[in-house]
């Protein structure tokens, strides 16, 4: 499901006070960093990453990489932050406008 201008300005609003939950280190994108993003956006839906690379290229690389490999959207990249939604099977906990 593709987010709507209008929907992204929403969750980016709810996420502007969260700290990131998930951090990238130096040594990239791990197995272990994809499996804590999905289990935060399991519990949560909305997840703000921190990724600490070098330069802008392997920074967008590595956050496009993690959306595509937990069925995410990236609602929005800023320096070294990330934020990511995914709805939640089951009863979500945050409602989106039309």
């Amino acid at each position: 499901m593709a987010l709507t201008e209008k929907q992204k300005k929403h969750l980016r609003r709810l996420a502007h006070p969260m700290h990131p939950i998930v951090r990238v280190g130096q040594s990239g994108l791990t197995d272990g960093v994809q499996n804590e993003l999905e289990r935060a956006l399991t519990d949560h839906e909305l997840v703000k990453v921190g990724v600490r690379l070098s330069d802008r290229v392997s920074r967008n690389a590595a956050l496009e990489s993690l959306a595509t490999h937990t069925h995410s959207d990236l609602v929005q990249k800023v320096g070294h932050v990330g934020v990511f939604y995914r709805r939640r099977t089951g009863l979500s906990k945050i409602v989106l406008p039309d």
